[in-house]
């Protein structure tokens, strides 16, 4: 099922409306962290360019560790069978890493690409890194499109959501669309995964938020999320049995705790806000949040602790953090104690 996108990224409006009149262009480089379309347009370069049955002759693939510059010419200067074109398809090769003679090779072949050929750049491993000042640099603006693939917007998440539960028979509210992005994160591959599950779990037609919570796998920052609300309510055994679920998943202490650490500081940044007036939107320009719904989370959590308190909790995440560098082998003890500390705080210090 296609995804609906809409960024400011002109090279990717340029390429959907190649794709829409069946007229992909000669050259292009693919990157960005949202694999998911990544992947996604590759395949529609393939639907377009290679007909069914005739892959084999037309497609031609390299991963960068096995390509060079001299492989690219060859496979550029094959000529289509049976076919109007062909597709040249690398994956996570260094451009500019090549050296002066390659690099100026490459520069050479971008401006007098055959109509007859595709040549597509994919970055999925190796991050791209572009040297704008280079002639190759030139030659690739002038001659083709860089797509960088980003992260999409949470209205286009929760519409891209709601079509993959249409396809699969169910349907979902928006609030619980957000809701399962702010628990599995906003990566689509991810989601579609976490979708499929659902989908085949979920009883009705309805997707409720007890079928995500049935079957999703959490990211890290939500568990946190989870964690705090416990100790917000008192209850210390819940806080401490997300955390020993935590600890079971062998997540990294390490990464738990920074995770710990970085939502102290935005409760802190919420609690502050909250004694000066200021609401969820100057929340989410501070910390370059993408959504209301875990601003709105934070606010709320905010009213259930004193500014002392979160004053507190931060200061003792970095003691902790730095404890837990230096006492190899007991990090499951120190998070447990600094949670133990932090629920007595939640008592101790005024709210």
């Amino acid at each position: 099922m296609p995804p609906k996108s809409k960024t400011d990224n002109a090279a990717m409006t340029a390429l959907k409306h190649d794709l829409r009149d069946g007229a992909p262009g000669r050259l292009y480089l693919f990157h960005g962290e949202e694999a998911y379309l990544r992947e996604y347009y590759v395949g529609r370069l393939k639907q377009a360019l290679l007909p069914p049955g005739l892959e084999d002759f037309n497609l031609h693939t390299a991963q960068g560790k096995d390509c060079s510059a001299e492989w690219i010419e060859q496979a550029v200067d094959c000529l289509p069978m049976m076919s109007q074109r062909t597709l040249v398809l690398v994956t996570d090769f260094d451009l500019y890493g090549q050296g002066e003679t390659a690099r100026n090779k490459l520069a050479a072949l971008f401006s007098a690409l055959p109509d007859y050929c595709c040549l597509v750049f994919v970055y999925d491993l190796l991050p791209y890194k572009a040297d704008g000042r280079s002639k190759l640099a030139a030659a690739l603006k002038a001659h083709g499109s860089v797509v960088d693939f980003q992260r999409q917007s949470q209205g286009d998440l929760a519409d891209w959501i709601a079509r993959r539960f249409q396809a699969a028979g169910h349907s979902i509210a928006g609030e619980d669309a957000r809701y399962l992005i702010f628990l599995c994160g906003e990566l689509m591959t991810n989601l579609a995964g976490e979708i499929g599950k659902i989908a085949a779990y979920a009883p009705g037609q309805r997707v409720t938020r007890a079928d995500i919570d049935a079957v999703a796998i959490p990211q890290v920052e939500a568990i946190v999320f989870q964690m705090t609300d416990a100790i917000a309510r008192k209850d210390f055994n819940r806080a401490a049995s997300v955390l020993a679920d935590l600890l079971h998943s062998q997540e990294p202490p390490l990464r738990i705790l920074a995770t710990m650490g970085k939502y102290f500081r935005q409760l802190y940044t919420a609690r502050l806000y909250l004694e000066r007036g200021l609401g969820r939107e100057a929340l989410m320009t501070l910390w370059n949040l993408r959504s209301a719904y875990p601003a709105d989370k934070l606010m709320d959590a905010a009213r259930a602790f004193s500014l002392p308190w979160c004053r507190h909790a931060v200061l003792r995440c970095s003691q902790a953090e730095l404890q837990l560098k230096s006492h190899y082998g007991q990090e499951r003890e120190l998070l447990t104690t600094l949670l133990a500390e932090l629920a007595a705080g939640r008592r101790a210090i005024p709210c």
